[in-house]
């Protein structure tokens, strides 16, 4: 219970830091809507094709997006030595981790679910159809996202090039679960629901998520403290 109320004092922070600035949800949700924009005159949404390739076009601008959120969460503690107080701090690398990885995952969540909209306009596809279904892929992957991504973070914060080295080191790590999600998005966007032969997919995420939160955990400290 204590591990868990630090990772939550941390989120808050991060939370009320980003309410107050918003800078990392104006960068990422501009990225994201201008991209799927440009997108969609590139692509012709009446046709077959984009509904095919939906899911694969949705799932990129949001990996893209979440590396512009992902790449601030330890970089903003940089100022006064602010990430060598909270190392100093009685909680641990663990905790801390796990406090940036919720508040990285909340806010890149509430960046896509504003996007869904837009998506829905522009690409003509109905993806509050099965909205229960999709709501659940995109909580899975993008847990997956920042948990991987909030660990780079860390390992790359005193980079001079972070910015490109975070998405260098995260996007081959996540091809797994962008596979998963790309294709049951792209099946519950065109307004098919999940079948059974879909739900290895589902096993995918979770086990993707399970696997490297645990690791994550584990390494964290090594990570940070060295």
């Amino acid at each position: 219970m204590n591990f868990l109320r630090g990772a939550l004092a941390v989120a808050a922070k991060d939370l009320r830091s980003e309410i107050r600035s918003k800078e990392s949800v104006n960068a990422s949700l501009s990225f994201a809507l201008v991209i799927l924009v440009l997108f969609s005159f590139a692509f012709d949404p009446t046709s077959d094709t984009v509904r095919e390739i939906a899911g694969g076009l949705l799932w990129l601008v949001f990996a893209f997006a979440g590396t512009l959120i992902l790449n601030r969460s330890f970089a903003r503690e940089l100022v006064n030595d602010c990430l060598d107080a909270l190392l100093a701090s009685p909680i641990s690398g663990a905790q801390l981790y796990l406090g940036k990885v919720i508040a990285n995952f909340l806010i890149l969540l509430a960046v896509e679910l504003l996007s869904m909209p837009v998506f829905g306009i522009f690409y003509n596809v109905h993806w509050t159809r099965f909205l229960g279904q999709l709501l659940l892929v995109m909580v899975l992957a993008t847990w997956g996202l920042t948990v991987i991504g909030t660990l780079f973070s860390a390992m790359t914060v005193n980079l001079r090039l972070r910015e490109l080295m975070l998405p260098t080191l995260v996007y081959p790590m996540m091809i797994p679960a962008l596979m998963g999600a790309i294709t049951l998005s792209s099946k519950l966007a065109a307004g098919e629901p999940i079948g059974p032969e879909d739900l290895i997919w589902f096993r995918l995420l979770v086990a993707f998520d399970v696997i490297f939160t645990a690791l994550a955990l584990a390494l964290v400290e090594t990570v940070l403290v060295g």
